[in-house]
């Protein structure tokens, strides 16, 4: 199993401190409703705790950029990418002036990578329990009009019982959504599912070279 070591490239609160595309660096990015889970998540799969978790939803207004390294063998970097974590949406205690922010500051994202050579992969992370909400779907739209791939992902397995997750995957699949590929059910308190979720980014990235 490939190590994964990453470092704090960015912490972005306005459009013009975005770093820019990298060819080397293809980008991750992680996206989905307030209190989804993204932080922990992050963290399973980093194998540390590096992005912050709180107790409280709506707590991330910045949008993060992560260095990632893949090593393999005695240490060796194979490839290397940016795994973004956007700040979540849907938080409804939120001022006006707060949600116009992060809607700029998202916005600005997606559209300077929407015309990059190497598009962003957009790991879209649901609450398993709820399945897509509205905003889920309206991200999705937004998305797509941008040309951009979408990985669904569905967050917080540990809270559903075993034996109800694959009719609640059928379930959700016969309401329709966008993903590249099947879904996947992950827990990043357990970390179940989090080694399938590294396994398919590594795919995703691994045909680009890294100058690392």
């Amino acid at each position: 199993m490939s190590t994964w070591h990453a470092e704090v490239e960015a912490t972005v609160f306005k459009p013009s401190q975005m770093p820019g595309v990298r060819d080397d660096a293809p980008e991750v990015v992680f996206a989905g409703r307030s209190n989804v889970g993204k932080s922990t998540l992050i963290n399973a799969l980093i194998g540390r705790r590096l992005a912050h978790v709180s107790e409280h939803a709506g707590k991330t207004r910045s949008v993060n950029f992560y260095m990632v390294k893949i090593g393999a063998g005695a240490g060796a970097v194979k490839t290397v990418f940016r795994l973004v974590d956007l700040p979540g949406y849907g938080y409804a205690e939120r001022s006006k002036a707060e949600r116009r922010a992060w809607a700029d500051l998202t916005k600005a994202y997606f559209e300077s990578r929407a015309t990059a050579t190497t598009a962003p992969l957009i790991c879209h992370l649901v609450d398993f329990r709820h399945g897509l909400l509205a905003n889920d779907r309206l991200l999705q739209e937004h998305l797509k009009g941008f040309g951009l791939p979408i990985m669904v992902v569905f967050t917080k397995a540990d809270k559903v019982s075993r034996g109800a997750r694959a009719g609640m995957l059928a379930k959700y699949a016969a309401d329709g959504f966008t993903s590249v590929d099947a879904p996947l059910a992950v827990s990043g308190v357990l970390r179940g599912g989090a080694e399938e979720l590294r396994e398919f980014i590594e795919r995703t990235v691994a045909p680009f070279p890294s100058s690392a």
